[in-house]
């Protein structure tokens, strides 16, 4: 039995069922795959082609745990295993994996052929509610299907049910109260990959610049002197912050920084924003001078087209306190220089994190101390295995988190 017909629910069926076993995957929702389908804006992030001590560099915690599951079953047999069902595969920046399709739905339907050619029974609208024990034993499965209450027995039972983010596709934690009621540890549960919200003065700051997306940009997120995480790549504005993959994978690192909340509360967590960090300040401020030798004759208002995207003109210049009426040839050297200060530093302040709900990802889950990372069976439950997003294993955005999923299904299914 496999409760749960996410990524890791759906590869431990498989790898079940070809080795002979009569496998049923239990989904409490109407369809398989219902996050798979909305990963990586609905393309799927199936992977990342990165290395494996690149790969473990982008798990933040209990890395090493995986070692055992990645060399049993890594990004390129997953990358092999899509191309042998018929969907190929392209790397783009940052090593991402998707399908040359750019759909989502070309993976899912890859593993729902495979499931039906290898005979795997799925039964939908199923929530399981416990875990059939003995002795310490795991023997079957108790579960709401259609109002009515059934109990299925079983030899091996893996419970793939995934984390507490995007409830809506049946992610709402449910796994973490049954495996709790067996006797394992669940460590706290917070939102990770998850939006960040700016306080009062800097959201006004993003509203302004609500729905703009900057790429190839810089960032560094501070408390104080020390640098919690910097970053290359692409971020987007909100209306309550920020958000973007670098943003995502900042708020990784952050809600395990210590007295993070506090800090947050105190305002002492600041982002800063390069946006030329193909220049130093020296060539920026020649570029501006060049610039502005053109320009000379218009306000400053209208001079940071070359410079700027139209929505982040106007936040700028009020946060640089120039009057924008001004003419550039009325600029001193030391309002220059406070410009090019603005734009290699421009600087918010973190407010908090978005809900779980928001969160691609969840952190925490049952204890890694707890489950045999060999085979994925539960220490405490014989006959219980453990997969994917309800384990204490997450990574940064880039495919690395649906790896976790794969690896951990992978060897979850294999018959000990």
């Amino acid at each position: 039995m496999v409760v749960g017909g996410g990524p890791a629910g759906m590869m431990a069926a498989v790898v079940a069922a070809e080795q002979g076993n009569n496998v049923t995957i239990l989904e409490k929702m109407e369809a398989l795959g219902k996050k798979l389908l909305i990963t990586g804006k609905g393309r799927c992030n199936v992977t990342n082609s990165a290395d494996m001590e690149e790969f473990m560099k982008n798990i933040p915690e209990n890395a090493k745990f995986l070692y055992s599951a990645f060399s049993r079953f890594n990004n390129e047999d997953i990358v092999q295993f899509l191309n042998s069902q018929g969907v190929a595969t392209k790397v783009e920046r940052g090593g991402r994996v998707f399908p040359v399709s750019d759909k989502a739905a070309d993976v899912l339907n890859a593993f729902t052929k495979k499931l039906k050619k290898l005979k795997v029974k799925t039964k939908l609208n199923f929530a399981v509610t416990r875990i059939i024990e003995e002795n310490g034993v795991a023997i079957g499965i108790e579960g709401k299907h259609n109002g009515k209450t059934e109990k299925i027995l079983a030899d091996k039972i893996i419970l793939a049910t995934g984390g507490k983010s995007y409830p809506i596709t049946g992610s709402t934690g449910d796994g973490y109260k049954i495996a709790e009621t067996l006797g394992h540890t669940i460590t706290p549960l917070k939102a990770s990959l998850v939006p960040l919200t700016c306080e009062e003065k800097s959201k006004k700051l993003c509203q302004e610049m609500q729905g703009l997306s900057l790429k190839n940009i810089a960032i560094k997120v501070k408390c104080e002197d020390n640098i919690i995480y910097e970053d290359f790549g692409e971020m987007l504005f909100t209306h309550y912050g920020l958000s973007g993959p670098i943003i995502l994978s900042a708020s990784a690192i952050l809600i395990r920084y210590k007295n993070i909340e506090n800090l947050l509360q105190e305002n002492k967590i600041k982002l800063y924003i390069d946006l030329k960090p193909a220049l130093d300040e020296e060539k920026l401020d020649n570029r501006i001078l060049r610039d502005f030798e053109e320009l000379k004759n218009k306000q400053l208002k209208n001079s940071f087209d070359r410079l700027l995207p139209k929505k982040m003109i106007q936040p700028i210049i009020k946060v640089i306190g120039i009057n924008p009426e001004k003419r550039i040839n009325e600029i001193t050297k030391e309002e220059r220089k406070k410009i090019v200060q603005t734009l290699k530093h421009f600087e918010l302040t973190i407010g908090g994190f978005r809900s779980i709900e928001e969160a691609i990802i969840t952190s925490g889950g049952i204890s890694i101390k707890e489950i045999n990372p060999k085979t994925m069976e539960s220490k405490i439950i014989k006959g219980l295995y453990l997969a994917g997003e309800i384990i204490d294993l997450d990574a940064f955005t880039g495919g690395y988190n649906l790896q976790i999923a794969w690896s951990t299904g992978y060897v979850s299914g294999l018959t000990n």
